[in-house]
């Protein structure tokens, strides 16, 4: 209902002032005393009288950039938009006051603790969590809430606003009807062979076109990179490992395994004593020695009935499954082993491990061979990333680091602070790249840590300003796009054209394509575009179809509507429709009284 509104804000703080939430003076302390938004500062704007300073604005600023939402680097287009929503709140604002709304002190202490940003892991207010989460938003308790107390009575305006209006019964049935209805029609592309001749372009178009559409040969920009990478998975390559390594290591990997084990269980308690339960697995251990089978033994002497029947199996375990007197008897046995006796709070155990769950060798060595790899050469790795971070620190260019490390030495093309690919797409490289030591002073980066086997650090070898590329450069982009234009325009008149004489009874060899009952939710293949045409189409009369046209991005399709059907009724789609023609009329209302205040309100910037 006010997202439209609403969504300007991209700060923490203005996310969690919708939900609503504040403690007592109380436990503001002399904080309460010093606000953050003062009158201090350079006016930026006046709102009928009431000014909006620097300082706030700024403040704004601030909080969408720490927020992540926004980067730093477009801080500066950021600024028109922030004070655009600053003079939008106030003019809400002085309405809302005007007309009488108010929020009282002790309704904004009742907005306590529900917020679960607040609440500590008992879900009571805390006020250390309060004053942190405050802090890195950007407000002090005093200034949240007097932003809290402007927010809510906005809230009020705007919820009266959309609840006063409202749609009547005939218009929600005549609205469904619309929604549930379908068209059945026939449809043809025309494409360039259709034309009598391709269009002209000339110098005069192109001159015109790149005037127009300057901004799009606007080149941003961009530094050429000389970096170095070091890659501890490319030093693992190069390492030996032996037959003799890889087994041991899949033998070691068995300990840790998950594994399927079975068990025979006695009890003792009110039935038995301790002593009487071990000599029964006593007498198991015998006869297991003796050469009888442990499921025929679980089945016979067993308590845990629900295994008893099927040999004890337990199934396939992992670590933390049962107690750790369980765990570590049945993590210490081979595939076909049995423990000795095994206490745990349920009785004593006779433990088997049928079948471990892993790998066979063959398709384990290449896993293996990788793991010990990037072992073997761990402390090299590291003993390199230390003295890279040395190098360069100290170095005047990269190419005596690369060579003092062994280290390929690479360069990029171009590239914009949001236009590299492979490594240097990678999280915080175009950030170093476009910093103030590595554009301008020409240091160095420093070393970054792409993941935890990758180290990079890069020098601008070159840079260029942003700029908007001459005509001659872009020529055969801008002609390119140019006769693009044109074709679609000349399509469009032939299409005006064949739709004209379709209209007027003329039988035109035009090869259809059928399209039966076509919702307005689609659900087909069908383009948006040729759809949303084909419904704006008047309904035809008789067996007379009715001609129109639709422009879907470079193709123009003709259309001809020969049948609307009232469709089936569906509760589910048209309850949605409902509920968003509801929404979009109070989107509406509160847009319309913005453009009324804004029309009549004295704002100077």
């Amino acid at each position: 209902m006010l997202q439209s509104i609403r969504d300007r804000s991209r700060s923490w703080g203005a996310k969690i002032i919708i939900g609503a939430v504040v403690v007592t003076m109380a436990l503001f302390g002399v904080e309460s005393l010093v606000g953050l938004l003062g009158n201090s500062g350079d006016e930026v704007a006046e709102v009928n009288g009431e000014p909006i300073t620097r300082q706030q604005l700024e403040m704004e600023v601030q909080r969408a950039i720490r927020s992540g939402q926004v980067p730093p680097e477009q801080e500066r287009a950021l600024r028109a938009e922030m004070l655009d929503m600053l003079i939008t709140d106030r003019l809400l604002t002085q309405y809302a006051e005007e007309g009488g709304l108010h929020v009282s002190e002790e309704q904004l202490d009742q907005l306590i603790v529900n917020l679960p940003e607040f609440q500590d892991a008992n879900g009571r207010f805390d006020r250390d969590l309060f004053r942190n989460r405050l802090a890195s938003a950007g407000f002090t308790p005093l200034s949240f809430r007097q932003q809290l107390s402007v927010d809510v009575k906005r809230q009020q305006l705007q919820q009266g606003l959309a609840v006063s209006d409202f749609t009547l019964e005939e218009e929600r049935e005549r609205l469904a009807a619309l929604q549930r209805q379908t068209r059945t029609f026939r449809h043809h592309a025309l494409v360039p062979a259709d034309l009598e001749s391709p269009p002209e372009v000339n110098q005069q178009a192109l001159e015109d076109y790149y005037a127009t559409h300057e901004a799009d040969y606007r080149r941003p920009e961009q530094v050429r990179l000389n970096y170095v990478v070091l890659d501890r998975q490319q030093m693992a390559e190069q390492a030996e490992v032996s037959e003799e390594a890889l087994r041991e290591a899949w033998e070691e990997g068995a300990a840790e395994a998950d594994r399927r084990v079975s068990h025979i269980m006695v009890t003792f308690g009110d039935a038995r004593s301790r002593k009487e339960a071990e000599a029964i697995l006593e007498q198991v251990q015998e006869r297991l020695a003796g050469g009888e089978a442990f499921d025929q033994l679980a089945a016979e002497v067993s308590d845990d009935t629900s295994t008893s029947d099927n040999g004890g199996d337990l199934g396939v375990i992992s670590r933390g499954f049962f107690g750790e007197a369980f765990e570590e008897a049945a993590f210490s046995l081979g595939e076909g082993e049995v423990s000795e006796i095994v206490e745990t709070d349920n009785g004593l155990h006779l433990v088997k491990v049928t079948e471990l769950d892993r790998p066979a060798f063959e398709e384990s060595r290449d896993e293996l061979r990788r793991q010990l790899a990037r072992d073997q050469v761990t402390d090299a790795f590291n003993e390199k990333a230390q003295r890279l971070i040395d190098d360069s620190f100290a170095a005047e260019d990269l190419a005596s680091v690369a060579e003092d490390l062994g280290l390929e030495l690479q360069q990029s093309d171009w590239v914009g602070r949001d236009g590299a690919e492979g490594v240097l797409s990678e999280p915080g490289v175009m950030e170093q790249a476009f910093s103030g030591d590595v554009l301008e002073e020409r240091y160095n980066s420093e070393v970054i840590e792409l993941d935890e086997d990758r180290r990079l650090v890069l020098r601008v070898a070159e840079h260029r300003e942003a700029t908007t590329l001459p005509l001659a450069e872009v020529r055969d982009e801008v002609e390119a796009a140019v006769r693009r234009e044109k074709t679609r325009e000349a399509l469009v008149e032939l299409a005006a054209e064949r739709v004209e004489r379709l209209r007027a009874g003329e039988s035109l060899e035009i090869a259809w394509q059928q399209a039966e009952a076509v919702s307005r939710q689609g659900g087909s293949d069908l383009p948006n575009a040729l759809i949303e045409a084909a419904f704006r189409l008047p309904h035809p009369e008789g067996d007379t179809p009715v001609y129109g046209h639709a422009v879907d991005g470079e193709r123009v399709v003709l259309i001809a509507l020969d049948e609307v059907q009232p469709g089936e009724p569906n509760e589910q789609i048209e309850s949605f429709v409902a509920r968003m023609a509801e929404r979009l009329r109070a989107q509406a209302a509160i847009q319309g009284l913005l453009d009324d205040l804004r029309e009549e309100a004295e704002i100077r910037r």
